[in-house]
Formats: structure tokens, C-alpha cells, sequence
């Protein structure tokens, strides 16, 4: 048996790229997985498939910015298998753009999904957590939280919060909870899609298609932080490509 057989772990942003992947694994490994997003017809998709490969899988859409929308989620997890005992906090959206655009309701959006996103999970797991007496955050960060470049101002804003929060988590949680980020470099995702600015989307994909690895390397860092024993807590993990600089 792995450390991940028969846990129950939530994941948000589970339609697609790092979480589809993230699922995916779990799943194999033996997990019962809980899929959060807002495209039902992706967690649908995603779920037949970790049911035809006979796993367990049950879903609900879910806007992280809706903090109901998480207590939702988790409410899920433990109605249908009695506990929880990892949240993946990985929906995030990257809507990379110069400041001089002032696109400011794409900052607030950046702002709400990640960082508030983030706290509406710690907010509905944590209290399922202290009651059950353990519990795992597993929350996807970024490399932009260690390095900040242009376009990126308020993306990489967000995700210095998120990395923030997640440390000031882990020193409040005591020898029950485990902590751990894991910040991504250049993945093969849908991430560039995000960016209305035409020209900062084309240097992002070109830059994707250049080196970026894709997301079941991620999902096996995810994988590997999970499957520790409990008294192991792998605070942070960083995956980029080789070739990223």
C-alpha cells in the first residue's frame, strides 16, 4: 500500500492542466478524489475516466471565489466518505499583461481567485482538519513567487501572497496539519490562453512550446508530498524545466 491509498483528497482546478493531472494520479495510486472547477463538463470527463479505470471519483463545480462554493466541496468529501484528508488549493489564473495596460479588472480577478480562492479553501478545510485532529494543504504556488519579471506585476503579487500565507499556515498548524506548496515553472497548460494582451500571449506560448514539461510532473511532486508518512512534512516544492532560466 502507497501513503496515498484510501485518502480522500479535494482538488480545485481539477478540469484540466495541473489538477486533471493531479486527479489522474491519485487516483491510480489509489486515493477517492473530490474534483472542483467551474467546467462541469471537464470534471465530467475527468471523473469517467478515473471510473473506467476503476477508481473513485465524485465532483462539483466550483468557483473558488465563492467561499460557499468551498464549504460545498469539502461537505462533499466528508457526506460521501466520511473525512477529508488532503485539499488541493489549485485553481489560479494568470491574466499576464503590462501594468501600463491597467487592466484592473483582470488584477482583481488575479486577486480573487488566487489569494481569496486560497483563503476560502483554508477557511472551509481547516476547522474539518482540527476536528478529525490531521489534515493535508497541498496549495500550487508559482516560481513568479521568487522571481518577478515584467508582465507579470500582479500574477507574481498574488502568488508571493499565496506563499506567504501557506508558511504562515504551516507555523500555526502544529504536529497534526501538513503545509506544502508547489510552485511550477513553465508547464503545458492552458495557462497563456489566459492573457488578453495579444502580444504577451504569443511570448508565452512560444515560450511554452520552447520548454515546458507537462503537468504529471507537477502531479507526481504533488503525488510525492502526499505519500509521506504523517510525521513528514515536505513544506516546499519548486518543478521547472531544466531549461528554464
Amino acid at each position: 500500500m502507497s501513503g496515498i491509498e484510501g485518502k480522500v483528497v479535494a482538488i480545485t482546478g481539477a478540469g484540466s492542466g495541473i489538477g486533471e493531472a493531479t486527479a489522474l494520479l491519485l487516483a491510480e495510486r489509489g486515493a477517492r478524489v473530490v474534483l472542483g472547477g467551474r467546467r462541469v463538463e471537464r470534471l465530467a470527463d475527468v471523473a469517467a475516466r478515473i471510473g473506467d479505470a476503476g477508481g473513485e471519483a465524485v465532483r462539483l463545480r466550483t468557483d473558488v471565489t465563492r467561499r460557499e462554493d468551498l464549504h460545498a466541496l469539502v461537505a462533499l468529501a466528508t457526506e460521501r466518505f466520511g473525512r477529508l484528508d488532503v485539499l488541493v488549493g489549485n485553481a489560479g489564473v494568470g491574466t499576464i499583461s503590462p501594468l501600463d495596460d491597467l487592466r484592473v479588472d483582470e488584477w482583481d480577478h488575479m486577486v480573487d481567485v488566487n489569494v481569496k480562492g486560497l483563503l476560502h479553501g483554508i477557511g472551509a478545510a481547516l476547522p474539518v482538519f482540527r476536528t478529525q485532529g490531521g489534515g493535508h494543504f497541498v496549495t500550487t504556488c508559482s516560481t513568479a513567487a521568487f522571481r518577478i519579471v515584467p508582465n507579470m506585476a500582479v500574477y507574481a503579487g498574488t502568488k508571493v501572497a499565496v506563499r506567504a500565507i501557506c508558511e504562515g499556515l504551516r507555523q500555526e498548524a502544529g504536529d497534526s496539519l501538513r503545509v506544502t506548496t508547489v510552485s511550477p515553472g513553465m508547464i503545458h497548460t492552458e495557462f497563456a490562453e489566459a492573457s488578453t494582451n495579444q502580444r504577451v500571449r504569443a511570448e508565452i506560448s512560444a515560450a511554452r512550446d520552447r520548454v515546458a514539461i507537462p503537468p504529471d510532473a507537477v502531479a507526481r511532486a504533488i503525488a510525492y508530498a502526499i505519500e509521506q508518512p504523517a510525521a513528514v512534512d515536505v513544506s516546499e516544492i519548486v518543478v521547472r524545466p531544466t531549461a528554464q532560466s
